[in-house]
């Protein structure tokens, strides 16, 4: 702790001397910014500040070099309060999204995929900063509703293909989603918002502003929910605070944030096809009825159960989290800007698995944990350098991670349910504990040239990415392997370039390579025995990409529209093929099985006929494809021409709304095609419509208050049963009977009911 301390003082002395470009990107809203003015953004590291400043969709991208989209704070501030973004950026083209609840939140259902490509290989930051791939078991970040309270977002950002040069992803194989807390106000004011809702929902939201003080200004929010499962026992609670300070002078900027999430997550049962038939999509665990899952422990099965793994009497994700950044940045003079951030994170998680694999001395049943510990310690310098025409950015990202994963088994009492959330400690058994220290090191260079008054645009630059992890095994040797992995390439290219047809129209095009870098924890390479790494290793390639892309926007008063075309080379495909149950913990085999191919095509349109009255429309169609057939062991796996598990082929998403004096009326739907749940397509759940709806109606200037506002959400409108998440406890090869569980039924149809007054 010493060494990081010093270093992050160290890292804070520079930012306050040199600021940091990503600065630029945390620049206060502008009321009247459009998505107009989010065009005149180009695809260089300064390009995502735009999105803060957005109150509409960005459908388009106007002056983009690739396929970027936004949404602003209006559209994250209509759904539900607390609402993920992700579930929210589900809207916009090519972005597949699945959950289990209805904010979004629950991460052991919540998934996120891009033209194909699975969370675990794209890239997300907030502010800049990175956050890791956001998977439940992480083990370089945490999951953006931790980040950040979802009422102190501003906008999000997302590039479907190649993200900006400057992303601070070490995994961004198909895309990345940028998110931007929003700016204090520079008028004192207090905000208070209580929601109630379906299954005694109740969040409590804060925010204090201190106003503007002669260039400094700051907010700090909390924020409390606590909401029942919609189907079974256990409560999902999470309590968050924020803050965030900026201060200005003429030429120069500091920012700092500052987050700390305390989330305490009850699972709902994890289901197959089979069980789902036989025992229907609102079956859930036993929690409450201990000596029913004592007796199924004991293979005493009734009311239809016929398989331990039916379900168990209790699951759960307990996760603690602590971030902040402090970001400055200096103009040097009208053409040039120096940079820096330097952020930390420090993380605590378990995962609680109450299985009937395993014995206490009183009860057949023990707790399983995966617990989970991250300490990371980040800086990232730029600059920005306008010459002529021409626009040089260039940077450094660096980053130190201490990651720390262990399985362990805690003996439960007969007379004494474990119904309470907490952090385990001193386990019965310890299975296995392993330690990774990886050190990432990227830097970018990024050119962005302006020619014929403007017309014509283009970015070329690259990257170059080293990320060396060392993997120690302190416990389980047998199961658990020890060993170093380096993913390194010192060029990934990015070239871009966008021409305006006329004043209305342009097309772009864009083409990059990137690289993911092995994944540490308990899902990467070193999660296999020492003799499977030490076979695998010799011969393991990290993940590589290849994106072409092309399109045509229009932007008129009306209308907003493009169309995009893409093909993307995915090489090198790592996989961990499950030996067991999930809940059996089993190590895996891990191999590189040959590549994928997606080719897909992307519209979108926002028509506004007359004032106040919106339509818009995503229709993505995507066909990824596996390339090779691979061996698990001695097996050939024939999944060559077969497609990509959970990768829906179409996705559609329409959402017309109505705004006058106040009032705002809206209604969604979305629909998501059939998703296979093999490699080799022999099992599949069905295609779905989903339909949300809400309305709201603010009061300005009452006697008493600045504004009030009443809104009401209604999820799931016409309470559809369908399968919200799948590949939750991941795929196999072939499953025609549908015997592994590894889906959860969505949410059905809930309300909830949102009132918020400002002084």
């Amino acid at each position: 702790m010493t060494t990081k301390t010093t270093l992050l003082a160290a890292s804070i002395l520079l930012c306050l001397h040199a600021g940091n470009g990503l600065a630029a990107e945390l620049a206060p809203n502008t009321p009247d910014a459009s998505a107009a003015d989010a065009g005149a953004a180009t695809g260089s590291a300064d390009a995502a500040h735009d999105a803060t400043t957005l109150d509409v969709v960005s459908v388009v991208g106007t002056g983009q070099t690739r396929q970027v989209q936004a949404l602003g704070k209006a559209d994250l501030q209509r759904q539900a309060a607390g609402t993920s973004p992700l579930k929210v950026m589900a809207k916009l083209p090519g972005v597949h999204f699945q959950s289990s609840d209805p904010w979004g939140n629950y991460e052991w259902s919540s998934k996120l995929s891009i033209r194909g490509f699975s969370q675990q290989q794209l890239g997300f930051t907030l502010d800049g900063v990175p956050l890791g791939d956001m998977s439940y078991g992480n083990h370089n970040g945490l999951h953006i509703s931790r980040a950040i309270t979802a009422e102190n977002l501003s906008g999000a950002e997302l590039s479907q293909g190649s993200g900006a040069i400057d992303t601070a992803s070490s995994g961004n194989l198909g895309g990345t989603l940028r998110f931007f807390s929003a700016d204090p106000s520079a008028d004192f004011g207090v905000r208070l918002a209580q929601t109630i809702g379906s299954d005694s929902t109740s969040r409590s939201y804060v925010r204090m502003d201190t106003g503007d003080h002669n260039g400094f200004s700051a907010y700090l929010s909390g924020v409390f929910h606590t909401t029942d499962k919609w189907k079974g026992e256990g409560p999902q609670r999470n309590t968050q605070f924020n803050g965030k300070f900026i201060y200005a002078g003429d030429d120069f900027k500091i920012t700092g944030y500052a987050d700390s999430s305390r989330r305490r997550e009850t699972d709902y049962a994890d289901l197959s096809l089979e069980s789902a038939k036989r025992l229907g999509m609102d079956w859930d665990n036993y929690a409450k009825d201990w000596q029913r899952a004592i007796d199924a422990a004991n293979g005493i099965f009734r009311g239809g159960v016929t398989s331990l793994d039916d379900a168990y009497y209790i699951a759960r994700g307990v996760r603690d989290d602590d971030l902040a950044y402090l970001s400055g940045e200096w103009n040097v003079n009208p053409d040039l800007t120096l940079a820096a951030t330097v952020y930390y994170h420090n993380n605590e998680g378990q995962g609680h698995w109450a299985t009937p694999y395993s014995k206490s001395p009183t009860v057949p049943i023990r707790m399983r944990t995966t617990e989970y510990d991250i300490e990371r310690t980040g800086f990232m310098p730029s600059l920005s350098w306008q010459i002529g025409n021409h626009r040089l950015q260039a940077g450094l990202w660096l980053e130190k991670n201490d990651h720390g994963v262990q399985r362990n088994f805690y003996d439960l009492s007969a007379t004494e349910p474990p119904d309470d959330i907490f952090f385990y400690r001193n386990p019965s058994q310890r299975v296995f504990r392993q330690r990774f220290d990886t050190d990432t090191r990227m830097y970018y260079v990024l050119d962005h040239m302006e020619f014929a008054d403007g017309r014509l645009a283009i970015d070329a630059g690259f990257k170059g990415l080293k990320v060396e992890t060392d993997g120690k095994t302190l416990i389980g040797g047998a199961s658990r392997a020890s060993g170093k992995l380096v993913s390194e390439d010192n060029f990934l290219p990015q070239l871009g370039a966008r021409w305006q047809l006329s004043e209305h129209e342009e097309i772009f095009g864009s083409y990059s390579e990137n690289l993911s870098a092995f994944r540490t924890g308990v899902n990467g390479p070193h999660s296999t025995s020492q003799a499977a790494f030490d076979a695998a290793v010799k011969t393991l390639e990290p993940e590589t990409s290849k994106t072409l892309e092309a399109g045509l926007r229009t932007s008129r008063d009306s209308v907003e529209a493009s169309v995009a075309v893409y093909r993307v080379n995915f090489e090198n495909r790592l996989l961990a093929i499950a030996r067991c149950a999930g809940i059996v913990g089993c190590a895996s085999s891990f191999a590189n099985v040959g590549d994928v191919e997606s080719r897909g095509a992307e519209v979108t349109v926002l028509w506004k006929p007359i004032a106040g009255l919106s339509w818009y429309n995503s229709l993505a169609f995507n066909d990824s494809q596996y390339e090779s057939d691979y061996l698990d062991g001695t097996t050939l796996v024939r999944t060559k021409g077969k497609q990509v598990v959970d990768a829906p082929k179409r996705l559609y998403a329409t959402e017309i709304r109505w705004e006058q004096d106040g009032l705002s009326l809206q209604l969604g739907a979305k629909y998501t095609d059939k998703r296979y749940l093999t490699y080799l397509n022999d099992s599949k759940v069905s295609g779905f419509w989903v339909v949300d709806a809400s309305a709201s109606y603010e009061w300005k200037d009452v006697s008493w208050a600045d504004s009030f506002k009443l809104q009401l959400n209604i999820t799931n409108l016409f309470d559809k049963e369908y399968f919200g998440s799948i590949g939750t406890n991941g795929f196999v090869a072939s499953d025609p009977l549908g015997l592994n569980y590894t889906l959860q039924s969505g949410a059905p149809r809930q309300a909830f009911l949102t009132a918020e007054v400002r002084f």
